[in-house]
């Protein structure tokens, strides 16, 4: 397992972040990182994203930030070039995966079938992201796919909170959770950073407990 997948395994949870301006870049990372995650997807879904990675990188350079919701090669560049350590897509994207991997990015495709599990592991991928996970079965689908892909491990994301983390950490399979609730856009636009801070460290006991 490569040192980046240790950490987010070490970790359990990613926190995945919608910003909408990268003002709230820095005060978010600090939040993140005193709260005990300094781990970040910043999707790609607003055009503060390139911004707020670049700024989350250079003011916090051991953070661990990644890209989400990457759609395009464009977007890898940028958000490589921004500082981002991973990129995170929906979907399986054999253009983006192949790219990723020919330039030596960590990437993890968004998998829901057997066949796109199966174009994982043929292109020698460990881990991929589960999306939505709630709406396609959760964890009783994890385990169906896992069953005969016995070395692919996974990260699922969607409709994941403090109530059910627990269900999902406990299969062996998953890596880690990708989850917004400690994130949400109301408490970033809202400037509630020390709610955010107390949130991940609440977080961060519950995979503690989970895990022990």
């Amino acid at each position: 397992m490569s040192e980046l997948l240790q950490k987010i395994q070490e970790m359990g949870v990613v926190p995945v972040v919608v910003l909408n301006d990268s003002m709230d870049a820095m005060p978010l990372a600090k939040a993140l990182c005193e709260g005990g995650l300094p781990c970040a997807e910043v999707t790609f879904r607003t055009d503060a994203a390139e911004e707020s990675i670049r700024i989350m990188a250079k003011q916090f350079p051991d953070m661990l930030i990644g890209a989400g919701t990457v759609l395009t090669i464009d977007q890898v560049d940028r958000a490589v070039s921004a500082g981002a350590k991973f990129i995170v897509s929906p979907g399986f994207d054999p253009e983006i995966v192949d790219y990723c991997l020919k330039k030596d990015i960590f990437v993890l495709p968004g998998c829901i079938t057997p066949s796109e599990v199966a174009q994982a592991i043929k292109r020698g991928l460990e881990v991929v992201k589960f999306f939505p996970a709630e709406q396609f079965g959760g964890v009783a689908t994890i385990k169906a796919l896992a069953a005969p892909y016995t070395n692919v491990k996974f990260m699922p994301t969607g409709g994941i909170n403090a109530k059910n983390l627990p269900d999902y950490l406990e299969f062996k399979k998953i890596v880690a959770c990708g989850g917004s609730w400690m994130v949400k856009g109301d408490m970033i636009a809202a400037g509630e950073f020390d709610k955010i801070k107390k949130m991940t460290q609440e977080a961060v006991e519950l995979v503690k407990k989970i895990r022990q």
